[in-house]
């Protein structure tokens, strides 16, 4: 078979703005994305968005995005069930059922500079101030209604969701495994509201199936590195994280607030 050949019959099983070599591309992003998210509690989720971004036609970023995540986190989740902190759990996920709900309804978009504005500012606060928000159990229903409100418009909330579980001072097996047990309800919501909107899933399934299989892959390496590394390495380096993307936000934030 030759190389056109090869692609022709690939291509039938792929969107048709997505090439076979794009498609492959993926399939290896998603492995290192999920090795980040595993080895380090977020961040994985995000660089994919972003590469995404660029490939994926905007009405089906955030929808297909989504459920690439879910079957990345139910991995993550699966194989760190004895570290996840269930108490944690029920708040963020009835709060973001709340919050999607919401966010489904909103027929007017708030203007997305806003948005990155109020989640990249919590989300430095979060990093550099006090490890508690002084609301106790408080905080995971808002701000688990905050995400699930959020992932409907910016699709990333993962930076969020781990800002929320920091004031728990969780160990590193205990946050990650937690943070990946709340983003499966997350994106589990996002799917099923865009599912009723009517957004039409079937040309990407084999895609996306694919992507789930290599990401699997990447979190099983990423969970070694993980027990090898010490909760001070963990928490300097989700701080660090932190910042990262809390910056990104902001970025985003005055770049889309002034056209740039």
């Amino acid at each position: 078979m030759s190389i056109i050949d090869w692609a022709d019959q690939y291509q039938s099983l792929l969107p048709g703005e997505i090439a076979p070599w794009v498609a492959f591309l993926l399939l290896g992003l998603s492995a290192v994305t999920s090795f980040i998210s595993a080895a380090f509690g977020l961040g994985g989720g995000m660089v994919l968005l972003a590469v995404m971004a660029t490939i994926v036609p905007a009405v089906a970023l955030i929808p297909v995005h989504g459920v690439i995540q879910i079957g990345s986190n139910i991995s993550r989740s699966t194989v760190m069930a004895r570290y996840i902190h269930w108490p944690a759990l029920l708040p963020i996920t009835i709060g973001g059922a709340v919050g999607a709900a919401i966010g489904g309804m909103i027929a007017v978009r708030l203007p997305d500079w806003l948005l990155f504005l109020a989640v990249g500012s919590f989300v430095l606060w979060s990093a550099w101030g006090k490890t508690s928000f002084g609301f106790g159990r408080a905080t995971l229903w808002l701000g688990g209604g905050a995400s699930g409100f959020l992932t409907m418009f910016i699709g990333g909330t993962g930076p969020l969701v781990a800002a929320i579980l920091k004031s728990l001072n969780l160990d590193r097996m205990a946050h990650v495994g937690t943070q990946a047990g709340c983003m499966v309800f997350q994106h589990g919501l996002k799917i099923a509201v865009f599912g009723i909107l009517g957004f039409n899933y079937a040309p990407y399934l084999p895609l996306i199936g694919g992507m789930i299989v290599t990401g699997f892959i990447g979190t099983l390496v990423g969970r070694r590195v993980l027990h090898r590394m010490g909760d001070d390495r963990f928490r300097l380096a989700l701080t660090i994280l932190l910042t990262i993307f809390g910056v990104r936000l902001l970025w985003m934030a005055a770049s889309r607030f002034l056209n740039l």
